[in-house]
């Protein structure tokens, strides 16, 4: 069992930066690999980032690489997902999710057991 929480998403304007935060609990976290999804209002929930127990392999959604990236420190129960260069199709609620699978960061949403509330993020112009 891994509960997470998401926060840090507020309305910024586009080229800006946002760092948004996944505090987790439970003693079994550093067993678990972590995601970042997000669905903008319509539209199904997509795949942004994960990474592994160990944050030896990261994966990201094709358009997104090199301008967000996802970190983890296993010492302090937290996930991070730092966003450079907004733009307004950013705009979408975030979602931090737990898979336990430790090794594979899986990119269907499908294979995460425990998934936080979500925090929204507005960009605009």
């Amino acid at each position: 069992q891994v509960d997470v929480e998401e926060s840090g998403g507020r309305s910024v304007q586009t080229g800006g930066s946002l760092r948004l935060s996944c505090a987790a609990s439970g003693r079994s976290f550093s067993r678990y690999s972590m995601g970042w999804f997000r669905q903008a209002p319509g539209k199904e929930r997509e795949f942004v980032a994960g990474i592994t127990s160990s944050a030896e392999r990261r994966n990201y959604q094709g358009s997104l690489k090199g301008r967000f990236t996802i970190s983890r420190d296993n010492a302090k129960n937290m996930v991070y997902l730092e966003m450079n260069s907004l733009k307004v199709e950013d705009t979408a609620d975030y979602y931090c999710a737990a898979d336990q699978n430790p090794d594979l960061p899986y990119q269907s949403p499908r294979y995460y057991e425990y998934w936080g509330q979500g925090t929204q993020v507005t960009v605009s112009s």
